[in-house]
């Protein structure tokens, strides 16, 4: 019901996305993009085509004006006049298409973007759960017949492909493990996978990024979901992955919440900011504002949609909650 009142809302909304969008910024976030298949995010994310990624780019920039991290910067602390309303764009998970297929585009369109990275998975050294469970929902799918032990292992009764798949794509960080247990039932390898498709970047390409202009930040060690997390462990993969960071060069005054910042708590950004050195973070819960006033909120570009409709039923559910003013996300 919601959705479809937001769908005939955006069919109002003006193609003027610039004038009508409700904050001065926008933050654009993307994973991959690419026109092949990859088996490791297929079944976790929506990435775009080529094609799709460089509409979406030329619509937001007829609308906004893209900035680098510095004009970010100077733009949020009133130092920095933009001609239009701002749009900084992010990539979050350090995949290797960001600098085969992203990066090239971007250089000839002339915008910068800022990829949170998880030093965990930098030169394919180990590969994020959800991509182990996209591989393995990918088997799951294409296997003539499933070994009985996987419904055991994931406390199944006999169930159709469908049920299974759902039933890895459910596994959390806490139970990764599970994840190589399946493995060996479904004759997935994970290394043998990483080192023949290499999904993420290496140290190299990330330090070649760096020059050409690129921003590469955090987004934790190894991709936990934060409000699963103690403040002890937040604060653990946080500051893990800001040492590695500075070590390497790397912009080191950013932090973006894997998956989402729902339910963490005050005294998480209480801890981060005692860091003076990290100037923002960001979360991913489309156009909304925050009681932690440092802490931005990014619009997920990968919903199976143009990038024009998406900001359009954005702005659209943004209108609704002012209604009701829950266009805030409190802090506790």
């Amino acid at each position: 019901m919601k959705e479809r009142i937001i769908n005939v809302l955006a069919a109002f909304e003006s193609e003027n996305i610039g004038k009508s969008f409700p904050l001065d910024y926008c933050l654009p976030l993307y994973h991959s993009v690419s026109d092949q298949e990859l088996p490791h995010l297929k079944h976790v994310i929506r990435y775009k085509t080529t094609q799709q990624f460089e509409d979406d780019l030329d619509h937001m920039a007829r609308n906004f004006q893209f900035v680098n991290w510095q004009e970010f910067k100077d733009y949020s602390s009133g130092n920095f006049k933009p001609s239009k309303k701002i749009a900084l764009l992010t990539f979050d998970d350090g995949f290797r298409e960001f600098y085969d297929v992203a990066a090239p585009i971007l250089e000839r369109k002339g915008i910068y973007a800022c990829n949170f990275i998880n030093p965990a998975f930098v030169d394919n050294k180990e590969m994020m759960f959800r991509c182990k469970a996209s591989l393995l929902a990918d088997a799951a799918e294409k296997k003539k017949t499933i070994d009985p032990g996987i419904y055991f292992i994931l406390s199944l009764k006999n169930a159709d492909r469908s049920i299974l798949q759902k039933k890895i794509l459910s596994v959390n960080y806490q139970e990764k493990d599970v994840l190589d247990q399946l493995a060996e039932k479904l004759e997935v390898d994970f290394k043998a996978y990483s080192k023949q498709y290499q999904p993420y970047l290496s140290t190299d390409q990330l330090k070649e990024l760096t020059r050409r202009g690129f921003g590469i930040s955090s987004h934790s060690w190894d991709h936990p979901k934060y409000g699963d997390l103690s403040l002890k462990e937040q604060m653990e993969t946080t500051d893990k992955t800001f040492n590695y960071l500075k070590e390497n060069d790397f912009l080191y005054e950013s932090f973006a919440f894997p998956f989402t910042d729902f339910e963490v708590k005050k005294n998480f950004f209480d801890e981060l900011y005692k860091n003076k050195e990290i100037y923002c973070s960001f979360g991913c819960a489309g156009i909304k504002l925050d009681s932690v006033k440092r802490n931005f909120q990014r619009i997920p570009m990968e919903m199976g949609e143009s990038g024009v409709k998406i900001l359009k039923k954005e702005i659209a559910y943004f209108r609704l909650k002012s209604l009701i003013n829950k266009n805030t996300i409190v802090r506790k």
